[in-house]
């Protein structure tokens, strides 16, 4: 059986990026979750599964074209709060926000939408489709980095009016310059990520 490899299509961040919002890790003690380490937070445009050698091969010559055909633009990261923005309802609260009365799986860094990163990610979506088995993400794409992976279980033990409120606004600007196929190795001390090809934008 030919081995395959998690693969997926990322904008990774600068340095001094990931190391502001991995400072927030710290923010909220109480919280029952796993932070992300700081060199894996990125934002990722497309998960594409478990792909075999060629279809690496053939992604990585997709995405190569796809980034010939964009500029570098800006991206404003401006909020930490609860994510996804609809989680499951929570059974013993009551309908409400993220962190109230349903469970959120995540603290995320979302970012504001743009024009340009939904080109790129249109474009992305549709090239990849036409050589690449996967499920879209769909559209109305927000841009966000999961900072932590809340423990559902040790979360419900909270009564509603003791759970941490995270509605944080940032203000954090990069270029974004380049996307990259990176793979993604699981083991026990959580996931290892590696950058399998990078290419610039025009």
């Amino acid at each position: 059986m030919e081995k395959r490899h998690r693969i997926f299509v990322a904008i990774n961040l600068p340095e001094e990026v990931k190391k502001e919002l991995f400072a927030y890790s710290e923010k909220w003690p109480e919280l029952p979750a796993k932070w992300t380490a700081k060199d894996n937070l990125h934002i990722t445009l497309e998960f594409l599964g478990d792909l075999t050698d060629v279809e690496i091969g053939e992604v990585c010559v997709i995405v190569k074209k796809v980034a010939e055909r964009h500029s570098c633009f800006s991206l404003n990261i401006n909020q930490i709060l609860y994510g996804p923005p609809n989680p499951p309802p929570d059974p013993k609260g009551t309908p409400a926000t993220a962190g109230q009365g349903k469970i959120p799986r995540m603290v995320w860094a979302e970012g504001q939408k743009s024009k340009e990163l939904q080109d790129l990610k249109n474009d992305l979506e549709e090239s990849l489709l036409e050589k690449i088995k996967f499920r879209p993400g769909g559209r109305g794409f927000v841009p966000h980095i999961t900072l932590a992976r809340i423990s559902e279980w040790e979360f419900r033990k909270f009564d509603l009016e003791d759970r941490p409120e995270i509605n944080e606004n940032i203000d954090l600007f990069f270029t974004v310059e380049s996307i990259e196929v990176m793979g993604s190795e699981l083991k026990r001390s959580g996931p290892v990520y590696t950058i399998l090809e990078s290419h610039n934008l025009k």
